[in-house]
């Protein structure tokens, strides 16, 4: 199918959070109009203002309380031609494998349900999964990861395990959604899948504590003073990053570009360290203001191999932002909010 073009509407759920106000943001400047979903009328106000001296009357919301609901947005897809669903958990704090399960999976599979039964304009959905849900030892190819951990444990699974599980069953409930219905559906599906997302935050966010996962770790490794990190905290390959305005222009091109559909892009800059990110921080305007760890000590374990981001970089046109720009722009907007 070919791409939705502005000045068309797209639903963008889940859209308060740190990604998703990003997505917004992106989709807006390309000049379609957004619909987003919030739980909350105040969450809903927050996004409505943020855009609305640059893009005046371009932004409105629907409040959807639970996105696992059935029905939950049967109303919300009935007049936008494209969906972002952005919507789903990324956090450590789950203690039951559903507190993850079912916002991820029925929350996916739910808004295709929708889609399928009123979204009769939609043509393209793009579903924001994780690269928790894939690895790849080697080449572009997507390995699934297999949850075994969390079949075997249940609730006594690492949070992580179960987190990566949602993703993947998340994600695959979708394709498994798009090739059963195949002869019924009139869109077409992307999944993005971003490693760990650091990056500038626009989103509504009173205090530290209510930051999401990835702000809050970077603000704890790069600028928490107290902190105390030892050195595999700081030298140890972790996994893959990528700027959070990578992954909104990623949802938005996604949307936009005719080869996106029936594709799979993992949005990725490539495996970092955290000393990394403080030896390029101390050569910015913030270097007496972060932390300096272990200044110019590399990492003698070899990073991980997760698969490349040059397919997105390639079909979607992605050009992805270097680790000091990243890095300064993200403690610089967390020391605004958090002096």
């Amino acid at each position: 199918m070919v791409g939705v073009k502005a000045p068309a509407t797209v639903l963008v759920t889940g859209a308060s959070g740190f990604i998703a106000v990003w997505v917004v943001k992106s989709l807006l400047e390309r000049g379609f109009s957004v619909l987003g979903t919030v739980r909350s009328a105040p969450k809903g106000e927050y996004v409505k203002n943020l855009f609305e001296k640059d893009f005046s009357g371009k932004f409105s919301y629907v409040v959807v309380e639970d996105v696992a609901q059935e029905g939950a947005f049967d109303e919300t897809v009935k007049n936008v031609d494209a969906v972002a669903h952005t919507a789903s958990p990324f956090h450590m704090k789950g203690t039951h494998p559903d507190d993850y399960f079912v916002p991820a999976i029925k929350g996916t599979t739910g808004i295709l349900e929708s889609i399928l039964k009123y979204g009769t304009n939609v043509k393209r959905v793009v579903v924001t999964s994780s690269n928790a849900a894939c690895y790849n030892l080697e080449g572009d190819g997507l390995e699934r990861i297999r949850p075994q951990v969390v079949a075997e444990q249940g609730r006594d699974a690492p949070p992580a395990s179960m987190y990566r599980a949602s993703k993947t069953f998340a994600e695959r409930a979708a394709w498994d959604f798009v090739e059963k219905r195949k002869g019924e559906i009139k869109f077409d599906l992307v999944t993005i899948l971003p490693p760990w997302v650091y990056g500038p935050i626009l989103h509504d966010c009173p205090n530290p504590e209510q930051l999401n996962t990835s702000a809050a770790y970077f603000r704890r490794i790069a600028l928490d003073p107290s902190a105390t990190h030892d050195r595999e905290t700081l030298l140890k390959p972790t996994n893959n990053w990528v700027d959070v305005r990578n992954v909104a222009d990623a949802h938005a091109e996604a949307v936009v570009r005719d080869n996106a559909g029936g594709e799979r892009y993992l949005i990725s800059n490539g495996a970092y360290i955290w000393q990394e990110f403080l030896d390029a921080l101390a050569q910015t305007e913030l270097k007496d203001k972060v932390n300096k760890g272990l200044p110019g000590e590399l990492s003698t374990t070899p990073n991980p191999k997760y698969s490349s981001g040059a397919k997105a970089a390639k079909e979607l046109g992605i050009v992805y932002i270097d680790k000091k720009t990243s890095a300064l722009d993200t403690a610089q907007s967390l020391l605004e909010r958090f002096p």
